[in-house]
């Protein structure tokens, strides 16, 4: 899996037109109503031409499920795949010509969307197709599960709504679990606050035609917005998110962004979520801002359920109120076993009200958890019974030791990474060591830097055992262009020698894995605060199976 397409050039009309790439490439320029709105021209095709509408029967027409008569691109949020099977994945699109309006300029009824799914880019070849129902309830979000497909090969696909397509998007099946697998490429990804910059990197990303992304959370970010912030021109003021509305508003601005729609038509996703898909630093029914915990979690439930409905995952991850099923596992023939992790649903309440604190010694509380009993016990059966050459614990926020104090002298932990659970991350250390795991690879964002760096049974002991390796990816956008390095952070790798590698400026990671080594790419761009920014490698660092070591490739 992923050896050929590390070798095919693929053009940009692969997946899309050529003019809706263009769209897509000059749309920064245009303002919100013309944003939302796609030249029908560049989407349609006339209802002679429609393959499907001729084989459904008229299913279109018939009565409340018939679509509307589009005067906006209905698919202007984009089409999405995710959730890879070695059989299928999921298909994702949202009906909604006006996304920044209230319902997404739809009427409140059911309608019929139509999807296929082919072995070529020009949709010649369909192998599996059907109808779907964009039901208002769920703000007409179409979660379509694709099976009975052949393992470890690209598809295409495309949805259909009143005479509209959308764009072609490329999805890839999984290798049967324990085949064997030469090579695996996989992009780390996320936290973009819109309001920070750019999401050019995403430009750069859809490129890569990896066979799945990881995307660690902070997808959007729940803070008011002002349309005099710096980074790029937000199209209005957006209050604080609290209600289902608020939320939806939220992603649909995010998802209007023509980068992030390549990127996601490019190659499947496996999303998470973090804290600003909810609010800054939760954790369980708890927030910093002491609301009453009965009242958070009814935010927890208007921002479920608007994550689910603008994410492409199953019907598993469908939310019951403020609770949602998050973490599962992956297998990816006999190379990844991907353990994708929830560290906010379960986690206790942060620690001295989370933050970064010094000498705090709720820290170090034995009751502390990030996962919870549940996950921690799925973790650790996980680490007994689903080996394969490596170990993947795909979370979201940092579990080395992150020390933020330059003085040597001092020691300035974040209460919201695992430094505010040490006993919980001394239990997984110690599963992990009880399970003979040497080939573990943990994946992180959040912090918005890039980092490298060796998991230690005893981070204050430079000789203590290394039980695996972490990769943190930095941000998107968030916190604007950042920087390489600064006297601060050379100050504070000089003290963490299990720090391998830090870098500031924003981008994604590339990982190419194969079952000899795991090659991380630090994929950087030199300013998001402008469009077009330039992306560059600026470190390749590598793992031998193994080994637990990090060097440079």
């Amino acid at each position: 899996m992923g050896q050929g397409l590390a070798n095919i050039a693929v053009p940009g009309s692969l997946f899309m037109s050529d003019r809706f790439s263009a769209f897509l490439h000059s749309s920064a320029r245009l303002n919100v109503d013309e944003f939302a709105t796609v030249n029908r021209r560049v989407l349609l095709r006339g209802l002679a031409a429609s393959a499907l509408l001729t084989t459904t029967g008229g299913l279109f027409t018939r009565g409340l499920m018939a679509a509307p008569a589009f005067t906006a691109n209905p698919f202007a949020l984009g089409i999405a795949s995710g959730e890879p099977a070695p059989d299928g994945f999921v298909l994702w699109t949202k009906i909604a010509p006006k996304p920044l309006d209230h319902g997404g300029g739809m009427p409140m009824r059911p309608v019929e969307v139509g999807w296929e799914v082919a072995t070529n880019e020009r949709m010649q070849t369909v192998v599996r197709k059907g109808t779907a129902i964009a039901r208002p309830e769920l703000g007409h979000a179409v979660h379509v599960e694709v099976g009975g497909l052949e393992a470890s090969r690209d598809y295409f696909y495309q949805f259909t709504v009143g005479g509209e397509r959308s764009p072609i998007g490329r999805a890839r099946t999984l290798p049967p679990a324990g085949a064997p697998v030469e090579q695996v490429r996989l992009g780390l990804v996320g936290c973009q606050a819109y309001d920070s910059g750019y999401f050019t990197a995403y430009r750069h990303l859809a490129e890569e035609r990896f066979d799945f992304v990881y995307h660690y959370g902070d997808y959007i970010y729940e803070h008011g917005m002002s349309q005099s912030a710096t980074g790029r021109v937000v199209p209005r003021d957006f209050e604080e998110t609290f209600t289902l509305d608020d939320y939806r508003f939220r992603y649909g601005l995010y998802k209007l962004d023509p980068d992030l729609q390549a990127a996601h038509a490019s190659a499947p996703f496996v999303m998470t979520f973090d804290d600003h898909e909810v609010s800054n630093d939760w954790a369980g029914d708890w927030n910093p801002d002491d609301v009453p915990p009965e009242l958070f979690v009814l935010r927890r439930a208007a921002a479920f359920q608007a994550w689910y409905e603008h994410m492409p995952v199953r019907k598993a991850q469908l939310p019951r109120g403020p609770d949602i099923q998050a973490y599962r596992r992956f297998a990816v023939g006999d190379l990844i076993t991907m353990n994708v992790l929830d560290t906010r649903q379960f986690r206790t309440p942060s620690a001295c009200g989370s933050g970064r604190r010094y000498n705090c010694v709720e820290a170090f509380e034995p009751h502390r958890t990030m996962l919870g009993p549940t996950q921690e016990r799925w973790v650790y059966d996980g680490l007994k019974s689903e080996r394969r050459r490596w170990n993947v614990l795909a979370q979201q926020v940092t579990m080395m030791r992150n020390d933020a104090e330059p003085d040597p002298e001092k020691f300035l932990p974040n209460m919201d990474m695992w430094d505010g659970a040490t006993v919980a991350r001394d239990r997984l250390f110690a599963a992990i060591e009880e399970t003979k795991v040497n080939d573990l690879v943990v994946l992180s964002g959040d912090i918005h830097s890039n980092w490298a760096g060796e998991l230690k049974k005893d981070f204050l002991d430079e000789k203590s055992k290394t039980l695996g390796v972490e990769f943190i990816g930095t941000s998107i956008s968030s916190q604007g262009d950042g920087t390489d390095m600064n006297e601060s952070f050379r100050l504070r790798i000089a003290k963490q020698p299990y720090v391998k590698f830090f870098n500031g400026q924003r981008g994604y990671l590339r990982h190419t894995v194969t079952p000899a080594r795991w090659q991380a790419d630090f994929q950087v761009i030199d300013k998001v605060t402008v469009p077009n920014g330039r992306m560059s490698t600026r470190k390749s660092l590598v793992v031998e199976n193994g080994r637990s070591a990090i060097v440079v490739a």
